[in-house]
């Protein structure tokens, strides 16, 4: 299975994009999101995480094997989750991802069914299918916490996803805590473990009611 790409960055097209890893050249099918990121790179050496599946029907014989590229392992990812849907599959998945990766989670997670139907192949119907299997599955890529990020905050990514899920169990609804976690992670300042942050947004919390 190929994981990661690396290759000149040959062509970029609407939906796909051609890249040369000699002695091959390779048609990497990539989302608007991730087509917007590679805009100004054409011609340079780039490098994207990939999955491969099988599109079409194989009891009808009809199957076309593709290689699907994002900019991120976070993106790569959430396209998996939300592939496990009934009724998404690979190719709607891809053209529904034209926002970036934490908006669309963050509707899901707030269960905005309206906000999916307004994606490319997302009705309302199918919007609340997905938000039925994956709502409680967000919460990581609604904080886009991912490898690929560096808040200004020094801080790990782990550390980040407990403390989300402490003010969770403590009351806190999905916006608040991410709304909450947002402002303290703006700080450039060092939270070595969970309580740390914590006590950051409970004092910035005070500060704001003074």
């Amino acid at each position: 299975m190929i994981t990661r790409i690396t290759g000149k960055l040959l062509k970029v097209q609407e939906d796909f994009v051609l890249l040369e890893a000699a002695p091959f050249e390779y048609q990497v099918f990539i989302s608007e999101s991730t087509r917007r990121s590679l805009g100004q790179q054409l011609g340079q050496s780039v490098s994207l995480q990939t999955i491969y599946t099988i599109d079409g029907d194989p009891s009808r014989g009809k199957v076309t094997p593709r290689l699907t590229g994002f900019a991120t392992d976070v993106e790569r990812e959430f396209f998996e989750m939300f592939c496990s849907v009934d009724g998404v599959g690979g190719k709607k998945a891809l053209r529904a991802m034209v926002r970036p990766v934490q908006d669309i989670a963050s509707m899901i997670e707030e269960q905005d069914a309206k906000g999916l139907a307004s994606l490319p192949g997302i009705g309302v119907a199918l919007g609340e299918r997905i938000i039925a299997k994956l709502r409680r599955k967000m919460s990581k890529f609604a904080l886009l916490i991912a490898k690929d990020v560096t808040y200004e905050a020094d801080i790990k990514r782990d550390v980040v996803e407990e403390a989300y899920e402490a003010l969770r169990a403590l009351g806190h609804n999905e916006a608040d805590a991410r709304k909450s976690l947002d402002a303290v992670l703006k700080a450039k300042k060092k939270y070595a473990d969970v309580e740390a942050v914590l006590l950051a947004v409970y004092e910035q919390t005070h500060a704001k009611k003074d």
